[in-house]
């Protein structure tokens, strides 16, 4: 549904906001390729935010009609209302970000304090949901304590810790995605990964829960894991679908919308399934592609010299003539790795207890 949806939808949204005129503004001051991408719409994320949220509605819709017996989320729950609020929220930041941009014509948007501010505060509100709600199962989304490929049991935070690291985990993984965004494909592709990276790990969180009659000898002690698969299954679905018009060369942008919104998705998939600490291997490239402008900045500010050609990352390859498409690929490779890593420590940690 999710494919579908955003398949079919992605060029009409393209067409709809080229006549609105709300073109990407392209900086002056970065690889001179760009130039010719001058016009091209943006905010194409406001088509897979809205393609998840139809195939999620039309997943519980399927799940409502299966036999009794099956740990399936009664109604819609706390984890999916945590998952889609910061993916629709957060894209909601980064949409009053590029509606700045195309309205004033420049690359600004939103200052820095006030996309924080923004991101602060929607973090703020559903790491709070996460983390003091229970429901009738009394466990909630988000646990107080940090985690690898569960919690960790000496790791543990106080509740209002918990809500700051909550806050800080989706911020960190919402702005990794919007630097790594940049060349055609590039973020989508490596978001599709990490989202269905988590696909796998939610399906095997469920087919291995804590919660019902007969527990696995080696269970999860999480909430609604088969919601949390839902949900990322949607949203890499619709990614894939808007990919076939944002490869090179783009037809549309994802904008801060997709962006931010994704990012904010990724970190919520990582507190729901207890992975925070896993998150930077699924997630290898965002992680690179972040500490390259943070070398560049600390560098510059210390020695008044630069590290990089320029920042993010995928930029200073361009400058050094790189072509976008491999750039693309090469930086796909690296994601792929990153979340292959991931996924076998995960399932070895399995291994380990039931072997």
């Amino acid at each position: 549904m999710a494919f579908t949806v955003s398949l079919f939808f992605t060029p009409l949204a393209a067409k709809f906001f080229r006549r609105l005129k709300a073109g990407q503004p392209i900086r002056t001051d970065g690889p001179q390729t760009h130039l010719g991408k001058k016009g091209t719409p943006t905010m194409g994320g406001v088509v897979f935010i809205g393609a998840t949220v139809l195939a999620y509605l039309s997943g519980h819709a399927v799940l409502a009609a299966l036999p009794e017996g099956y740990n399936r989320p009664q109604g819609f729950t706390a984890t999916g209302i945590v998952l889609l609020g910061l993916f629709v929220c957060m894209g909601l930041v980064g949409f009053v970000d590029d509606f700045l941009k195309v309205r004033r014509k420049n690359s600004g948007g939103l200052n820095k304090r006030g996309k924080l501010v923004g991101q602060i505060i929607v973090a703020g509100v559903f790491g709070w949901v996460a983390l003091y709600y229970t429901g009738s199962i009394k466990l909630t989304v988000a646990s107080d304590r940090l985690s690898f490929v569960r919690d960790i049991d000496w790791l543990q935070l106080s509740r209002i810790g918990a809500v700051v690291m909550f806050i800080f985990v989706v911020i960190a993984t919402s702005n990794g995605v919007n630097l790594t965004d940049g060349l055609d494909g590039l973020a989508t592709g490596a978001s599709i990964m990490a989202l269905s990276a988590y696909v796998v790990i939610a399906f095997w969180q469920y087919r291995h829960w804590c919660y019902g009659e007969h527990p696995a000898n080696y269970c999860y002690m999480v909430r609604d894991p088969l919601e949390v698969a839902l949900v990322a299954g949607a949203a890499a679905g619709a990614c894939f679908g808007f990919l076939w018009w944002n490869t090179s060369p783009a037809q549309i942008f994802m904008g801060d919308t997709g962006a931010l919104g994704l990012g904010g998705l990724i970190g919520g998939l990582a507190l729901a399934t207890k992975t925070i600490m896993l998150l930077p291997i699924l997630g290898a490239l965002f992680v690179i592609v972040t500490f390259s402008v943070i070398i560049q900045i600390t560098s510059f500010k210390l020695t008044r010299r630069r590290v990089f050609r320029m920042a993010p990352l995928q930029h200073h390859f361009e400058l050094a003539g790189w072509s976008e498409v491999n750039i693309v690929v090469r930086f796909w490779i690296i994601a792929g790795i990153g979340v292959a890593i991931g996924l076998g420590l995960f399932y070895a940690d399995f291994l380990k207890v039931v072997g």
